[in-house]
């Protein structure tokens, strides 16, 4: 059986054990970069800090708009007056 390789998107590391011990410590460690959560070697998740994670919604959000916008900008507008109501 051949292993499969997985790749580790963080420059940080830990084990569930570690994790579970001091959360704050792996975080504090950190000093703001993600943490690869490891279990048996597997990447099982990931950790960021709540700015991160809030930049990172951000940026989904933006990047779904602007698809939005990309996939309307073809569309004739409908103008709607009140008398139409």
């Amino acid at each position: 059986m051949e292993a499969q390789l997985q790749s580790v998107m963080a420059d940080v590391a830990v084990s569930v054990s570690e994790l579970k011990k001091s959360p704050t410590s792996v975080m504090n460690r950190a000093d703001g970069a993600p943490v690869a959560i490891l279990n048996h070697n597997r990447v099982m998740g990931y950790m960021v800090p709540p700015e991160t994670f809030e930049a990172m919604m951000e940026a989904i959000d933006d990047d779904v708009l602007a698809a939005i916008v990309k996939a309307r900008a073809g569309e004739v507008p409908v103008r709607v007056t009140l008398d139409a109501l």
